[in-house]
């Protein structure tokens, strides 16, 4: 009798193995509970912020809580796809997960906002792994032609945690306290910990055992954090047009350029060289780049359109935007099966990103009494066209990537759709804010800019060749494609 997969011993990559249902099944739900973690834990905190500073004697900063975890889970994703193709994916994302479960703790006893923010910067360091190794997984076991199908369900956990983190988050803090939402983390991460070490034992690492570039991983880790704290910072903090603003984007185009020479003399670089010269690679990270920046575009305008002009209450407008958020689950999941059935994604990326950049511009020139129903609607359309994406981009991303470099080419993507995410938001933010005085010009412009970004985005995926998905799991990268 054949040896199942989880009594082989971890020395090799089982190169050509078919892995039974059971066998995926096992992988899906570890990483399902990992990624339901991350996604509550990014919006869980936003509505006891006002709690966390009463609490705590100290209002200052309060908004770090939420950006320093954003800031660490981004800057470590790639870190840890590298790592995870290195030393395997349990191996990383057990130790991840216990980091982020100290953090919790930590967090929950905090004194004081400096302490809070210190431990949400922990537990940020901890969900990079959650992220970037969750989606490396799939790839062990799962052929690029299947993996779509699961990506929307990826993301279908992802929409329906960043929806339930806020609501629980609330009712935490009515009924019982801030600090409840750190310890209520405890029991899930331990699940999804017993999860991982049993659902992940039998993968083995798909790359070789290397010298590990600990100078690219610290320069990654700065640049990126010079770069998203001024975003993050400008016109809240300070203006945008200020020497902190400035200093911070220079200083991070500084450490992106020292990076880039390290990793050129680097001996086993944290970027490989060969992967970041795939034209096909760039296309699909750009992508990436534009559609969740557009994401982020409209999460930031929606319900600031139907508070300030059609005068939604707050708890109101968060379920108006339900219609946005759950189109995006459908589209992703409907095209992962698209994605399946056909063996290919460009063509599905392009009418994805072509019809969500019309539905863009129909919400710029919407008249205001459409009402919240027509608003909403419409940000249902053009949600089915970001859903879309997201599975197909991460699945040619991988695609393009040999099995060895699988994890680093999901961290380089979920880094640069963080990046998109952190622009789109900010671009919006700095859109509304210079047309205070007409705020509905305002929203057409944002909304206007998405369209943009979306259209870009599908002339790309046009000009991509063709990727024929793999009906099997293999070492190299498909050898075919059709243009």
């Amino acid at each position: 009798m054949d040896a199942s997969p989880a009594d082989m011993p971890i020395t090799a990559p089982l190169v050509g193995h078919v892995y039974s249902h059971a066998d995926k099944m096992r992988v899906l739900s570890g990483i399902l509970t990992c990624i339901l973690l991350a996604a509550l834990d990014q919006t869980v905190v936003l509505p006891a912020l006002p709690e966390m500073a009463n609490s705590l004697h100290s209002g200052a900063h309060i908004s770090w809580v939420v950006s320093a975890y954003l800031l660490t889970t981004t800057a470590t994703t790639p870190i840890y796809g590298k790592l995870s193709d290195q030393l395997g994916r349990r191996e990383v994302l057990v130790p991840a997960i216990i980091l982020f479960l100290l953090a919790c703790v930590f967090c929950a006893l905090a004194d004081s906002v400096p302490m809070l923010i210190l431990g949400r910067a922990f537990q940020g360091i901890g969900g990079g792994a959650l992220l970037s190794v969750s989606q490396s997984a799939i790839a062990d076991v799962i052929p690029p032609r299947e993996r779509g199908k699961y990506q929307g369900w990826l993301a279908g956990v992802w929409a329906i945690s960043s929806v339930a983190g806020p609501i629980a988050g609330g009712f935490v803090v009515q009924h019982l306290s801030w600090r409840w939402i750190f310890w209520a983390n405890l029991p899930l991460g331990l699940i999804a910990l017993v999860q991982c070490v049993r659902g992940l034992g039998f993968l083995a690492p798909s790359g070789r055992r290397s010298e590990i570039d600990y100078a690219g991983a610290g320069l990654l880790l700065l640049s990126v954090t010079a770069l998203l704290a001024a975003l993050s910072l400008g016109g809240v903090d300070f203006p945008w047009v200020s020497w902190p603003i400035f200093g911070g984007f220079v200083l991070s185009l500084v450490l992106f350029g020292l990076l880039s020479t390290q990793q050129r003399l680097a001996a086993e670089p944290l970027f490989p060289p060969s992967l970041l010269r795939t034209k096909g690679f760039f296309q699909i990270n750009f992508i990436a780049f534009l559609n969740s920046g557009a994401m982020f575009g409209a999460i930031f305008l929606l319900p600031l359109l139907l508070q300030e002009l059609l005068h939604a209450n707050p708890a109101a407008s968060g379920l108006e935007i339900m219609p946005f958020l759950f189109s995006t689950t459908v589209g992703a999941f409907t095209c992962g099966q698209m994605a399946k059935r056909s063996g290919k994604t460009r063509n599905i990326m392009v009418v994805s990103l072509a019809s969500g950049a019309a539905m863009f511009l129909l919400m710029a020139a919407l008249p205001l009494n459409s009402g919240v129903l027509g608003f909403a609607t419409v940000s249902g359309l053009f949600g089915l066209g970001i859903g879309g994406v997201m599975p197909t981009s991460i699945v040619t991303a991988q695609s393009q990537a040999s099995q060895r470099d699988v994890g680093t080419a999901t961290g380089i993507l979920l880094l640069l759709r963080s990046m998109g995410g952190a622009f789109g938001a900010t671009i919006a933010g700095a859109v509304l804010a210079y047309t205070a005085d007409n705020l509905l010009n305002g929203f057409r412009l944002g909304f206007f800019l998405c369209a943009v970004m979306m259209l870009v985005a599908a002339i790309t995926a046009f000009r991509m060749e063709n990727t024929l998905l793999r009906n099997t799991l293999h070492t190299a990268p498909p050898a075919e494609l059709e243009t």
